[in-house]
């Protein structure tokens, strides 16, 4: 083997080496900056673009756009979802949402509009992402930002830690567990944040399922 090719795989080592070191040192630095005036509540943030594909389920909270082709008068350029997880739009009063694709739902919509409108052409937007309530990934604890998000294809915790900024100052990062349902049991799965922050630590780069709860715990010190 020449030098030249040995030479080229402990390069590309050290650059996803480096790379995931830089994701690490901004999450530290996220955790450093922590605002000490209080705990933060959980809140909803928006979903990734991976979590936009067409499989994605509406949720009560969730904003929708709904457009109908060449007819301004039945388009909707904002409703939200009601708790009940229906809504409403012109000739059109009350109509399931949550729990449905986007192109479920334009396609009921076209159905019903059928009766009022010659071959409606209806287009669903989903924006303000909240989703359905047990497929979100939810976050609480010694997080800089305790969140609930919907789950998106191949999430990992890495994901969800730079989602929710990082832990704090008083964070007990290894002690951390996701609790995750199957049918009706409960599983508890460990993992060590401070050594996938810090240390680059890829084995506890866990992936999330739908409806796991990220606990971080607070140091005994």
């Amino acid at each position: 083997m020449t030098p030249h090719a040995a030479s080229q795989p402990m390069g590309f080592g050290l650059l996803r080496k480096t790379g995931f070191m830089l994701v690490a040192a901004s999450l530290a630095l996220l955790a450093g900056c922590v605002d000490n005036a209080g705990p933060v509540g959980p809140r909803t943030v928006p979903v990734t673009a991976r979590a936009a594909a067409s499989d994605y389920q509406i949720g009560a909270g969730d904003h929708l756009q709904v457009f109908v082709y060449e007819n301004p008068t039945l388009s909707v350029p904002d409703t939200p979802v009601r708790p009940d997880g229906r809504i409403s739009l012109p000739l059109v009063p009350d109509i399931q949402a949550a729990g449905r694709t986007p192109s479920q739902l334009a396609a009921d919509i076209t159905t019903r509009l059928q009766k009022f409108v010659k071959e409606p052409n209806v287009s669903v937007i989903v924006h303000g992402f909240v989703g359905t309530y047990d497929r979100q990934i939810k976050v609480i604890g010694e997080a800089t930002e305790p969140l609930a998000l919907p789950y998106s294809d191949r999430m990992t915790v890495l994901d969800v830690v730079i989602a929710s900024k990082g832990l704090t100052k008083f964070a007990a990062g290894n002690r951390a567990v996701i609790v995750r349902h199957t049918g009706d049991q409960q599983e508890r799965i460990p993992v060590r944040l401070n050594d996938l922050i810090r240390d680059g630590d890829v084995s506890q780069n866990i992936d999330m399922q739908p409806g796991d709860t990220l606990i971080i715990p607070q140091s005994y010190f």
